[in-house]
């Protein structure tokens, strides 16, 4: 697959997660407007392009150790990054909160199903 239909995809797949996580996750609130959706969503696929091998890597051997669990840490602290990143951009300020540390599991969760599921059909 080319790598833009990779991205288009991936974003969709994020964007699709994170609307899921608004609406059924207590604590995790996203704005409601469809553009400033679709920028994060994207903002979480580059993270995700740029920290998820660097963390995977440095977590390895805690990966390895719970076999395979760890990886739902190197999801979470993306997350976590992910308002703290937004915060810095003008146009989404204030428009992501992840307010305790249960939502921030639970989306964790949503979002890593997502994504497995966009890996497989791309």
């Amino acid at each position: 697959m080319h790598w833009l239909t990779k991205l288009i995809l991936h974003a969709a797949g994020n964007a699709f997660a994170l609307y899921l996580a608004n609406r059924y996750v207590p604590g995790f609130v996203v704005n409601n407007n469809l553009l400033q959706l679709t920028v994060i969503a994207l903002v979480l696929a580059f993270l995700n392009f740029l920290l998820k091998p660097i963390l995977t890597l440095i977590l390895g051997p805690l990966i390895v150790l719970t076999l395979g669990l760890g990886a739902l840490l190197v999801n979470a602290i993306i997350l976590w990054l992910l308002p703290v990143v937004a915060d810095k951009i003008d146009f989404l300020r204030g428009s992501i909160t992840i307010q305790t540390i249960p939502a921030l599991l639970i989306t964790t969760l949503i979002v890593t199903a997502v994504n497995f599921v966009v890996h497989l059909i791309s």
